[in-house]
Formats: structure tokens, sequence, C-alpha cells
């Protein structure tokens, strides 16, 4: 069911306590199966992740995601998503972008984008 996929994301989110600042869910139930769930997060140095998933539980995968991780001032750091632009990634749809290029990459989770930011944080400091 959605609602315990949700509350999946929010407990994931509720562990990286140690590197969060501040955060605000919006959720949108549709069906018993199907959502959408956006969030924005503040990080101890300021960083900032802003996502969301579209998912129907029924289905493997995730219909449409996004992970735009950015510093306070808006350069990116990096963003995970499934937007069908960028056709000649051999991971397409996934794909990751850098400041510098786009890259293949597998779907994430919430949980691989949280540790992987957390690295950044921790080697920060």
């Amino acid at each position: 069911m959605i609602v315990d996929y949700f509350t999946g994301i929010r407990d994931t989110i509720h562990s990286f306590d140690h590197v969060i600042e501040d955060f605000r869910f919006t959720e949108k139930i549709f069906s018993k199966e199907k959502g959408f769930i956006s969030g924005r997060l503040v990080f101890l140095d300021n960083s900032i992740l802003e996502f969301g998933e579209v998912r129907n539980t029924n289905l493997p995968g995730k219909i449409k995601y996004r992970y735009h991780y950015m510093s306070s001032s808006g350069q990116l750091f990096f963003r995970y998503d499934n937007a069908k632009h960028h056709p000649d990634i051999e991971s397409f749809p996934h794909h990751k972008h850098t400041p510098i290029s786009v890259i293949p990459s597998n779907e994430p989770d919430i949980l691989s984008v949280l540790r992987e930011i957390e690295e950044i944080i921790l080697k920060e400091n």
C-alpha cells in the first residue's frame, strides 16, 4: 500500500536526523496503491535535497522520480531522475546529472541518496 511506502520514506529520512536540520513533506494519495510524495530537506551545511516520487506499489520501480541535491546557493551537486530527455544514456531513462555531465545510473531510492549526501557532508567537516 502507498501509505506504508510513504511511511518507509519518512522513517528513512528520520534515521538521518544527525545530518538533517529541517525538512518538509507533501503527500498526495490517488488510490491505495498510487501516490505522490515530495519533500525538501535542509542539511547541517545548509545544502538542500528536493525530491519527488510518483509510485504505484503494484508496479516495480517508480513511475517518476527526481532527487535534486544542491548547495544553499542553488549550485548543483547531483540530480537523479528518470525524465526521458537523455535517450543516448545506456541506463535510459534513469540517469544522474553532475556539475559536468550526465551519466548512467540505476534507479536510486531515498536511502542510497541520503547515504551519498551524508558522505559528502562528512567529508566536508
